[in-house]
C-alpha cells in the first residue's frame, strides 16, 4: 500500500511542481551547490566513501551537524518515557499507620465501641449483644505534606498490590505500543508516528493527572505508554536510517542515556511538588518542548522512498538532502542527477524481498537454534531486571528516595557507556566480557542475604543496600544497551528486522511481570533483589553464548542492511 502525503510534509500532492526533466536536473544542482560553501576536504572524504553507499549515504555522510540536531531532538522522547515508568517511585509513597493515617471509624458507630488494628486496616465492630465482627476500613484521615496517589484512592492497606497493578498497566501499554508502532510504519512515515506519540502523550499524560477514578487512572497510564512507545520506535527507525558506521551504533547504544537523563531529573519535579497531580503536571511539561522542535525533526528518506507516491518521496527527499548537506557542509558530494539516482534508489527499494518468516528464523547457519535462545532468554531477563530493580528503589525508605533514584540512573548511565566502550574496543568478546559482567555483578548482588540483620546507622544500611542495587543495575544496562545495538549483526538482511521484532517483543511479555515481583519485598527486601540477581545471572550466562561473526566484513558495508533491518524493529 502506498502512502501519500499532505501539506504537512512540506508539499502538496494535489499542486505539486512538474517532475523536473533531465534539463532542469543540473540547474536544481547547481542551484545547492551555489547556496552554500564546500567545505575543505570534501572531495578526498567522498573518494574514501564506500562504493557501496547508495546516494543518500555518499551525500549525508556517517555524521554530521545535521544528524547531531537530528538525534538530539529524538533523544529527548526518551526523558518523558523514563518519567511516566518511574514516577510511581515518588507519586506512591508508603505511609506509616498511627503517625500519617488513621482509619475514619464513624461509618461503623460509635467509635468508643470499634477497636482498629494496629495497621489502621481492620475494624472490631460490635455485632448483636456480645458478637463482633470484622470490618475492613474503607476510609482514612491523613496526615502528611504530599498528596500521594495512595492518599487519593485509599489505597493504603493493598499499597504494593496496587502499585504492582498500576505498574502493570504501564507495562502493557509499552508491549502494545510497540506492535502496533511497528505495524502503523507500514501505512505512515516514522516522523508522523512520533508527532501521534508526542500529541497523544500530552493528552494522555494531562488526563492521567486529572482523572478521580483508579481504574481510569490505569487506563491512561497505559494509553500514555503506548504514546511513549510510539515516539521511542519511530525515533530509533529515523536516526538509524540518517546515521551510518560506528556512529550509528554509538548513537543506538547511547540511546538508553537520555532515559537515565530523565531519571536523575525526576526527583527535582517531585521536590518541589505538593501532589502527584503537580507531578504528573511537571512531566508534562517537557512534551510541549519536543513540540517545539518538531519543524527540525527530519523524517526517513529511505522510508519515505520505499513507501511514499514516488514522485512526491523523491521531492521531499531531495529537498531533506540538500538542507541536510548544506547543515553538513557536504555540498561538493551532491551530484548533478541527484534526482534521477534518488527515482533509482526508490525503485530499488520498492524491489526488496520480504522480510523472512518467523520459522526461518530458527534455520539458517549452525548456531541459529541457540541465537534464537540464547537471544530471546538473554533479553527478557535484562528487561525484567532492569525495570524490578529502578521499582524496588521504593524498598529502601522513603527519606532517601532521591539520592537513590539518582544513583541508579547514574548506574544506567555508566552501563551504557561500558556497552559502547566494549564495542568499540573488544569487539571480538564483547559478549563474554558483558556476560561476565553481569554474572559477577549478580553474585555480589545475592551477598546482601548476609547483610540484612547487620545493625547499623540507618544511612550506613541505606548506602549498603544501594551498592547490591546499583552494581547488577549498571551490568543490566551495559548487556541491554549491548543487545538492542548488535544482536542481529551475524544474520542476513532479510532476518534481522523479524528477529529484532520477535526478540524485544518475547522480552516485554515477560516484563509484565516486573512490577509483581516486587511485591515479594512485603516478605523479605533480600527475597525481592535476590529474584532479579539470579535473573541478572541467567542473563548474563546467556549473553556468553552470543558470537561476534568472525572475518565479517568492514561495518560500511553492512550500513545498509542494519537500516533496513531497524525499520521494523520496535525499542525498549
Amino acid at each position: 500500500m502506498v502512502a501519500s502525503y499532505s501539506p504537512n510534509a512540506g508539499y502538496n500532492t494535489k499542486d505539486r511542481r512538474p517532475t523536473p526533466t533531465p534539463e532542469t536536473v543540473p540547474q536544481i544542482s547547481y542551484l545547492a551547490h551555489d547556496s552554500c560553501q564546500n567545505a575543505d576536504g570534501d572531495e578526498d572524504e567522498l573518494q574514501t566513501q564506500n562504493e557501496t553507499d547508495d546516494i543518500i549515504s555518499q551525500v549525508l555522510g556517517n555524521f554530521g551537524i545535521w544528524q547531531l540536531r537530528s538525534v538530539l531532538i529524538i533523544f529527548l522522547c526518551k526523558i518523558p518515557a523514563a518519567w511516566f515508568m518511574s514516577l510511581l517511585i515518588f507519586t506512591a509513597t508508603e505511609l506509616n499507620p498511627n503517625e500519617e493515617y488513621w482509619c475514619d471509624t464513624s461509618a461503623f458507630g460509635d467509635a468508643e465501641n470499634c477497636s482498629v488494628s494496629e495497621d489502621q486496616c481492620y475494624v472490631l465492630v460490635p455485632y448483636g449483644d456480645a458478637n463482633y465482627a470484622i470490618r475492613q476500613c474503607q476510609k482514612f484521615h491523613y496526615e502528611h505534606n504530599f498528596r500521594s496517589l495512595i492518599m487519593e484512592f485509599d489505597l493504603v492497606c493493598l499499597c504494593d498490590i496496587f502499585v504492582a497493578w498500576s505498574q502493570y498497566w504501564h507495562l502493557f501499554g509499552m508491549f502494545l505500543g510497540g506492535v502496533v508502532a511497528s505495524r502503523l510504519m507500514r501505512l505512515l512515515s516514522p516522523r508522523r508516528v512520533y508527532i501521534v506519540g508526542i500529541w497523544g502523550l500530552l493528552a494522555c499524560g494531562t488526563a492521567t493527572g486529572l482523572v478521580n477514578d483508579f481504574s481510569l487512572h490505569c487506563s491512561f497510564r497505559c494509553l500514555s505508554a503506548v504514546c511513549c512507545c510510539f515516539m521511542m520506535t519511530s525515533g530509533q527507525v529515523i536516526f538509524s536510517d540518517i546515521t551510518a558506521g560506528k556512529y550509528r551504533k554509538g548513537v543506538l547504544l547511547l540511546y538508553e542515556t537520555f532515559w537515565s537523563v530523565g531519571l536523575m531529573l525526576l526527583p527535582a519535579i517531585a521536590t518541589f511538588a505538593q501532589s502527584w497531580r503537580q507531578v504528573y503536571g511537571g512531566i508534562t511539561s517537557l512534551p510541549f518542548i519536543i513540540v517545539l522542535l518538531l519543524p527540525w525533526l527530519p523524517d526517513s528518506p529511505r522510508w519515505l522512498l520505499q513507501h511514499a507516491e514516488p514522485t512526491a518521496a523523491v521531492e521531499h527527499v531531495m529537498d531533506l538532502v540538500l538542507r541536510a548537506a548544506r547543515l553538513n557542509e557536504h555540498c561538493s558530494r551532491v551530484p548533478i542527477d541527484l534526482y534521477t539516482q534518488l527515482e533509482l534508489l526508490g525503485e530499488r527499494l520498492r524491489e526488496e524481498s520480504p522480510p523472512a518468516r518467523w520459522l526461518e528464523l530458527w534455520r539458517g547457519h549452525s548456531h541459529a537454534k541457540l541465537l534464537m535462545l540464547a537471544t530471546h532468554m538473554a533479553l527478557a531477563t535484562f528487561l525484567i531486571s532492569h525495570i524490578g530493580l529502578l521499582l524496588n528503589t521504593r524498598s529502601f525508605g522513603r527519606d532517601y528516595l532521591a539520592p537513590n533514584t539518582i544513583c541508579m540512573g547514574l548506574a544506567e548511565i555508566v552501563g551504557c557507556l561500558l556497552a559502547l566502550y566494549l564495542s568499540q574496543k573488544h569487539d571480538s568478546w564483547k559478549w563474554q566480557w558483558a556476560g561476565g559482567f553481569c554474572i559477577v555483578a549478580g553474585a555480589i548482588g545475592c551477598v546482601c542475604w548476609l547483610c540484612q540483620d547487620a545493625e547499623m546507622p540507618p544511612v550506613y544500611e541505606n548506602v549498603l543496600w544501594m551498592f547490591f542495587a546499583a552494581l547488577p543495575k549498571a551490568a543490566v544496562s551495559c548487556g541491554q544497551a549491548l543487545l538492542i545495538a548488535c544482536m542481529s549483526e551475524s544474520l542476513p538482511a532479510e532476518k534481522r528486522g523479524p528477529f529484532a521484532f520477535s526478540v524485544i517483543t518475547w522480552a516485554r511479555v515477560w516484563l509484565l511481570s516486573a512490577s509483581f515481583l516486587t511485591v515479594l519485598k512485603q516478605i523479605n527486601i533480600a527475597l525481592s533483589l535476590s529474584t532479579f540477581y539470579v535473573l541478572v545471572i541467567l542473563g548474563g550466562i546467556c549473553t556468553c553464548c552470543l558470537r561476534t561473526p568472525q572475518g565479517k566484513q568492514p561495518e560500511e558495508r553492512h550500513q545498509q542492511r542494519e537500516k533496513e533491518a531497524d525499520r521494523f524493529s520496535t525499542h525498549l
